[in-house]
């Protein structure tokens, strides 16, 4: 996969004058302090005939630098980040929008965050950038100040955890999806970790009800859940990255979990982001609630800011979040029907893989000559 230049070289140092024009030469944060400050010289929307000297557009970034906390209390942070999934040339996949788009928050030290939107909204992906599982440039994204792909010391040390999937494997001519089970008792997995603290250890058995002699090739998705999570738990975290991993989990699990998860934040100052489906009592466990739809951010906001939330009625805010993402997604495929088809782009995606893939072009070996050696079985 080709590496970005601004990624391998952001000084641009030894390459051409007219390239290193167009490589910045300063990060998204630098840049974005930059275009706070008025330029000098420059006009005001006063100056150009607005009426109360300001526009909407500034207000709402006001908002959002009052939303922010002060560099020193900042556990995570994200300026502009974007991500889409490469295609076989190392390139995004052409006619389709970024997974992840131009996302922009900041959470403190402590903070409980709930991360919510539609299937396909783009949470799991979200999450394993800022777990550090993909590569974006650095100054995309910050966990504890630094970048989690290239600092590989925060998820060795504990320090940063994710926390999501299931246990699983694929086996071949058996099937998709097989739990990872094997006859081994839950007390050597727990106690297969080095430098861990058996108080912890013993408390994470606690909280989540795991009995030390299950074997787990004979326990239930649940229980297999339980000690999934203890695991990732078991370092002591300072950014948690936690995704659906309460689903197997029955309610007194799933209240206890909470419960431990928001003492950790408020007594050693971990940060936590939670994407869940399922919203039964955690109108008070949120201290943040980010809402994303189609890849972008729509919400992001404190918990004493939502008066939902204060009322208790978590749920009915969600579902009317969800309903207005797609009664407005529902508009957009009803103007797109009545526009017609889009115009077919095979030939333009053609010529991009043959520029960048060595000549390669799809349907290379479905040869139209009846006795070629590359000539495709028709029944």
């Amino acid at each position: 996969m080709p590496v970005p230049l601004s990624v391998t070289n952001p000084k641009a140092k030894g390459l051409a004058a007219q390239v290193a024009a167009e490589l910045p030469t300063e990060g998204p944060f630098a840049r974005l302090q930059a275009e706070q400050q008025p330029a000098v010289g420059a006009a005001t929307p006063a100056d150009r005939g607005g009426a109360d000297g300001s526009t909407a557009q500034q207000q709402q970034h006001v908002q959002q630098q009052e939303q922010q906390p002060p560099a020193e209390e900042v556990a995570l942070e994200t300026c502009n980040l974007s991500f889409s999934y490469p295609d076989i040339d190392g390139r995004p996949l052409p006619d389709r929008p970024p997974v992840v788009q131009d996302m922009s928050i900041a959470l403190p030290k402590g903070a409980t965050c709930l991360l919510i939107g539609p299937n396909g909204a783009g949470k799991t992906t979200l999450l394993k950038v800022l777990g550090g599982k993909h590569m974006v440039p650095e100054a995309s994204v910050r966990v504890l100040g630094q970048p989690p792909f290239h600092a590989t010391g925060l998820t060795s040390s504990g320090a940063l955890s994710y926390v999501g999937g299931n246990w699983e494997r694929d086996i071949a001519f058996a099937g998709y999806s097989i739990p990872l089970a094997g006859d081994i008792p839950a007390s050597q997995m727990l106690n297969s970790l080095p430098g861990i603290d058996p108080a912890r250890r013993d408390r994470l058995i606690e909280v989540l009800d795991i009995d030390p002699t299950w074997r787990m090739h004979l326990v239930s998705d649940g229980q297999r859940r339980r000690v999934q999570i203890a695991m990732g738990l078991l370092k002591p975290f300072q950014v948690l990255l936690l995704d659906e991993i309460t689903v197997d989990l029955d309610v007194l699990g799933r209240a206890d979990l909470m419960a431990f998860l928001k003492e950790e934040c408020q007594q050693r100052g971990a940060t936590i982001i939670y994407a869940t489906h399922i919203f039964d009592g955690l109108e008070s466990w949120p201290s943040h609630v980010m809402y994303v739809a189609g890849g972008r951010l729509q919400v992001f906001e404190r918990a004493e800011n939502v008066p939902e939330l204060q009322q208790g009625r978590l749920l009915s805010l969600v579902e009317r979040w969800l309903r207005e993402e797609q009664r407005q997604r529902q508009a957009a495929a009803d103007k797109q029907r009545a526009l017609g088809p889009a115009p077919s782009s095979g030939s333009l995606q053609d010529m991009h893989l043959a520029s960048w893939n060595n000549g390669w072009v799809g349907g290379r070996l479905a040869s139209s000559l009846k006795h070629s050696a590359n000539a495709v079985m028709r029944m």
